[in-house]
């Protein structure tokens, strides 16, 4: 766009705000001359001014003129304070993005990814070619615009991946030797390779980034990778279950260090947890990561710690790590989708992502022998739906698991057919979310509260209150961090047989179940995606007295210009509007009301206004009967346009409105209720059996309300200004309190306002924790909104802020109900250009355009938040799925996690260790105080280090003696039997490892010569073993160790753990006990002896943080800082988060040495230290 073009958009959008202040000023200054009917409704808006102001006082002509030339001097002045800021730019600007194709990348050389040695094994070709078959029979395929596969480049790899795992893959390559390959295989949890796996994986990245940059790029508007092998699980230096290289973690770097996104959202709905993608971005505040997977506190694959909801990341990344531990098996739509509602979706709309990447995996699906859950591949559209209004639509969806064929096949379609814009599938009524569910969507709430303000709906309490009141109590959350999983790693994993398999009569229930939820799901997707109504014959209807009453023919004129300005009309099926019928009419009205607004037609003037007297806030015209008869009836054209099956969705641009007319009464400007006559007409005449009417006019639905009080088939919720019943229509009724009445209750929903300023943040607020819940369990086939715009920005009755752009998304959430059967029926909005820009917003929406992203960071005001929690309390007991708003605790009650993630050579160095691989160890909190590694060398400052600095060192090592040598003796002989016997169990070792992939090397390399060929035998291979172990043994002092590894140790490749000689906390420590210590006393909470520590102030034992973490607690609950390790008689201080080191500690270190050893500890201070 030019200069002269933005200075002459800016230049008229500040005329019509001035404009529009005219108007306003119009509209007050005439409301005192209009008839008592009309002003009555003004009345609630004028008891909100402040006192002391005057109604009647206007800027003159000349100064507004003043402002004008101001404003245009500004303008052209190209100066950045601008003048003022165009409310609806974010809407002008939304009219130019309409939806692009949605891409979709895939390569059939895929398929050639099996495992040579399991022809059963789950991670087959078949999980590729079933998805590609599966979505070109529901003509999915041809409907995308096919992205070109590629190869990942060397270097792209290394943005999350070390060169050694490159090479070791890359050794593979063409490798025909299955015998080593699956040998090599056995080195990693649960993968295989096949010469095809490193072309493969690098295609698989290499396609993911192609999508993941030409959706960034605006060449196509979203779109799905159907890729394997997957990637989720592959860490930076190992290779895990079924993953080779990270798809989307690479896709993401490469987006990041390309400008091409600045925060992403990657949400991770596998059921296995991708902990190699927290991993890679646990500190890195531009990427949030979401994961729900089975846990099962720890017993289910990976297994990790780190899996659980309180590792939330650490440094700028603290807060950005969402995990949700699923702790038992069949869980359902209700508990993924209540997930959605209650946890991702407000932290979303708080982050505004810029792309959205899933990992989709689909062994939560139900049949997957995997996951063992109940989700049904028609969740997986909702799931996924909620997250297109994000990120100006740029998702990007990338294959994972998912391993049973049918249901994969179908969770993967339906995704691909979500993108493609067509209609979620309306689901089975939810069960509802279990109590375990609860329970962790409170943890992860709990643990995220203090980095998002989204979550603000839970009261808090104290653990130390005291209270007797049995509801207070039940209402109480505990949370709590448990852990029963193992950290065993093999030198073998099991390449054969090694993975959950179902019986033969589970197979056949589960084909039953699926094949009739595929056959009952409705898939239906009409030739029209919107419909629009609008007929000219209800402009007629005007009030002749008063040319300025907001409720003007003009309201609905300029909606439809503005519609056919922007190229809207064209994409939409146009409908004629009709006359509502008596009969039709009578379905929510009197028969005496309906003869006395028909009679209106032909009376006199006076009567008229008479007639209107007896009325609240209504004018009568002689064109009123038949404005809202063609006004209810084009509703009625649009309902049968939708439930006909001619178009998904429907826009009724029509006046009179009519949520405010009641059975026998005319009321705010209303004469027919619309909405609730079309509500009446859909169950009676299409026999619907569930209607969702949502009514966010700024003023409550009284008629709405009154007519359907008592029906369960009609669910109302109303979002409306209530100002504690001082705000038009003056009702109690309109409280939240109003439930409905006698069947009909819990079926009223009203969610009062109790200020003005009311914005974006308060609506979406309203929606996530009310309104979805309600309908996604409601359930409903038709939905009918009540579209007053009355509360968008610059009305001058609402008073509120809410953006045009907000209706857009508000639309969107609810079109993934009822198979996106939604109509909007206009009802208030006073405003011309904002009733005209959020309208428009609402087709575009429903029309599959992307949304323009909201300002970040929105947060409800507090009145909103209690009158959330105030509907919450009050409408649990009729929804069960407004479960959350338990009491959260005020103290910090999670353990301290250590720092990990920046120590990447340790990590490194681990991996290399036979028992101990990157899946089990990063992340983790290190299973012992005294592993924990404080204090890295830094490569940079070893070249720093003097020759008098490395004598010193040298000096101290030679001093240190390690004198219990028969036990060490004792631990050598230990060590070679647990190692002969496990190469007897696994009969592999590292060096056949190794051998393995030289082999595989060799046979594309006959040319070279190796040093570790495959041509040594295996006696060879078990002599060097042996010699290996008997070097180990000869190893008896640490000079001796530091000696062996000096390379490592120069070249900053091993770290050391530096004890403070000092610490604030040493006057804590009290004298040992005249009894000594006694390195074999239990926990004194859990009486584990696994690993204890000692309290050096009060002296009692409790167990390490990796059992139960009692010395933890102790050192909190206590406040005493300093303990002491039976395990190796190192000492820990709380306080400095430290090893500390002083000859302090002495008598205490000396009396554990001496019970642990039976000898004294050598004294290895200064003769002059005290």
């Amino acid at each position: 766009m030019t200069e002269p073009i933005v200075r002459s958009d800016l230049f008229t959008a500040a005329k019509q705000l001035a404009d529009s202040e005219i108007e306003l000023i119009k509209v007050i200054e005439s409301s005192s001359k209009c008839q008592r009917t009309v002003t009555n409704m003004f009345e609630s808006v004028k008891k909100t001014r402040k006192p002391g102001k005057s109604k009647n006082v206007r800027p003159s002509a000349a100064l507004l003129a003043a402002k004008r030339e101001a404003a245009q001097r500004q303008l052209l002045s190209g100066k950045n304070n601008t003048f003022v800021r165009d409310v609806y730019q974010n809407a002008i600007d939304a009219y130019k993005i309409v939806r692009k194709e949605t891409g979709l990348v895939f390569d059939q050389s895929m398929a050639e990814h099996e495992c040579l040695w399991d022809s059963n094994y789950p991670e087959c070709p078949a999980r590729f070619t079933r998805v590609l078959q599966r979505c070109e029979e529901l003509g999915l395929v041809q409907r995308c615009k096919l992205i070109e596969p590629r190869v990942a480049t060397e270097s792209e790899i290394l943005t999350k991946h070390s060169q050694k795992q490159i090479d070791i893959l890359k050794a593979t390559d063409g490798c025909a030797d299955s015998e080593n390959l699956e040998l090599l295989s056995s080195k990693y949890d649960a993968i295989f390779v096949h010469p095809s796996t490193y072309r493969l994986s690098l295609l698989a990245v290499g396609s993911t980034i192609n999508l993941v940059e030409s959706i960034c790029k605006g060449e196509v508007q979203n779109g799905m990778a159907i890729i394997r092998p997957p990637g989720h699980h592959a860490m930076k230096s190992e290779y895990c279950g079924y993953c080779f290289f990270n798809n989307v973690a690479l896709a993401a770097e490469k987006a990041l260090s390309s400008n091409l996104a600045n925060r992403i959202l990657i949400v991770d709905w596998d059921v296995h947890h991708g902990q190699a993608t927290q991993q890679m971005f646990y500190n890195d505040p531009r990427v949030v990561y979401f994961s729900i997977h089975r846990y099962e506190y720890g017993e289910f694959w990976p297994n990790l710690k780190e899996s659980d909801f309180h590792y939330i990341g650490e440094d700028l990344g603290e807060g950005y790590n969402f995990n949700i531990p699923l702790n038992k098996t069949g869980m359902t739509n209700a508990d993924y989708i209540a997930i959605f509602q209650q946890v991702l979706l407000p932290m979303a709309y708080e982050f505004q992502p810029d792309l959205i990447i899933v990992s989709a995996g689909y062994d939560a699906a139900l049949g997957c022998p995997e996951g063992e859950m109940l989700v049904t591949s028609a969740c997986y559209s909702h799931l996924l739906s909620s997250l297109l209004s994000l990120a100006a639509g740029k998702v990007a969806v990338v294959l994972e698991g998912g391993y049973c064929l049918k249901s994969l096949a179908e969770g993967a379609a339906l995704t691909l057919r979500t993108l493609l814009g067509d209609p979620c599938p309306i689901l089975q009524t939810l069960d509802l979310p279990s109590s375990s569910i609860r329970d962790t969507i409170l943890n992860v709430i709990y643990a995220h509260r203090p980095y998002w303000k989204c979550y603000q709906y839970q009261e808090t309490h104290s653990i130390n209150s005291i209270t007797h009141n049995k509801e207070e109590l039940a209402n109480r959350h505990v949370v709590m961090v448990t852990y029963k999983g193992s950290i065993f790693k093999p030198d073998k994993y099991e390449t054969r047989n090694c993975y959950p398999t179902q019986s033969k009569e589970v197979l056949e229930v589960m084909e039953k179940k699926l094949n009739e939820l595929i056959l009952f799901t409705n898939l239906h997707k009409a030739p029209h995606k919107v419909c629009i109504v609008y007929d000219e014959k209800m402009q007629k209807h005007c009030n002749i007295s008063d040319n300025t009453h907001p409720e003007k023919p003009a309201r609905i004129s300029s909606i439809y210009k503005n519609h056919e300005k922007h190229g809207l009309l064209e994409r939409c099926y146009l409908l004629q509007g009709r006359s509502a019928t008596i009969e039709e009419l009578s379905l929510a009205h009197s028969e005496d009301y309906i003869d006395s607004i028909k009679k209106t037609s032909t009376s006199k003037p006076k009567e008229l206004q008479k007639q209107a007297s007896d009325y609240n806030s209504v004018y009568l015209h002689t064109e009123t009967w038949s404005s809202a008869c063609v006004s209810a009836g084009s509703l009625l054209q649009t309902v049968d346009a939708v439930l006909n099956g001619e178009s998904q969705s429907g826009i009724a641009i029509v006046r009179p409105p009519g949520h405010h007319a009641e059975e026998d009464n005319a009321c705010g400007f209303c004469i027919f209720n619309n909405v609730a006559i079309a509500a009446q007409y859909a169950v009676q005449f299409h026999h619907i059996k569930r209607v969702l009417i949502v009514d966010w006019d700024v003023h409550h639905g009284n008629g709405t309300q009154s007519i359907f009080e008592e029906d369960p088939k009609i669910l109302y919720i109303s979002v409306h200004r209530y100002d504690n019943g001082s705000f038009f229509p003056n009702s109690k009724a309109a409280n939240y309190t109003s439930v409905g009445l006698n069947a009909g209750e819990g079926f009223n929903v009203n969610i009062p306002w109790n200020k003005k300023g009311m914005g974006d943040a308060e609506y979406i607020a309203a929606f996530q924790q009310i309104v979805m819940p309600i309908a996604y369990q409601f359930n409903p086939e038709l939905i009918l909104v009540s579209a007053g715009f009355d509360a968008c920005v610059g009305d001058p009755l609402g008073g509120c802020l809410v953006s045009p752009e907000l209706y857009g998304h508000l639309i969107h959430w609810l079109s993934s109900l009822a198979n996106g059967h939604v109509i909007l029926s206009l009802e208030g909005g006073y405003n011309i250009n904002s009733i005209s820009h959020a309208m428009t917003m609402c087709t575009k929406a429903l029309l599959g355009d992307p949304l323009p992203m909201l300002d970040p960071s929105l947060i409800p005001c507090t009145s909103a938040i209690n009158s959330i929690n105030n509907v919450l309390k009050t409408h649990k007991k009729f929804w069960p799925n407004l479960q959350y708003g338990m009491s959260l605790p005020k103290e910090k009650l999670l353990p301290k996690l250590k720092k990990t993630l920046n120590k990447l050579n340790e990590q490194e160095r681990i991996a290399e260790k036979p028992k101990q691989t990157e899946s089990k160890i990063a992340l983790e909190v290190i299973e012992s105080e005294k592993l924990e590694l404080n204090l890295a060398i830094d490569k940079n400052r070893l070249n720093l280090v003097t020759d008098e600095e490395i004598l010193k060192l040298t000096n101290e090592v030679e001093n240190i003696k390690i004198k219990n040598s028969e036990l060490r003796l004792t631990k050598s002989a230990a060590d070679e039997t647990r190692r002969n016997s496990g190469l007897k169990k696994n009969e592999v070792k590292k060096s056949d490892v190794s051998q393995s992939i030289q082999k595989c090397v060799n046979e594309m390399n006959q040319s070279k010569d190796s040093q570790q060929g495959g041509s040594r035998t295996r006696e060879n291979r078990e002599d060097e073993g042996a010699a290996s172990l008997q070097r180990e043994t000869q190893s008896t002092t640490l000079l001796d160790y530091l000696s062996d590894n000096l390379q490592a140790l120069t070249a900053g490749e091993m770290f050391a753990v530096v004890p403070l000689r000092d610490c604030p906390h040493l006057f804590t420590v009290n004298e040992v006990p005249s009894g000594g210590i006694d390195v074999t006393l239990p926990c004194a909470e859990c009486a584990s002896t696994a690993e204890n520590w000692i309290c050096l102030q009060c002296y009692t034992v409790h167990c390490a943080r990796n059992v139960n973490q009692h010395a933890v607690q102790h050192a909190e609950e206590c406040e005493h800082p300093i303990t002491l390790s039976f395990s190796d008689i190192s000492v820990w201080c709380y306080g400095c988060e430290a090893y500390i080191d002083n000859p302090r500690l002495y008598a205490a270190r000396n009396a554990a040495h001496q019970s642990k050893f039976n000898t004294e500890l050598p004294w290895t201070y200064n003769e002059n230290a005290i």
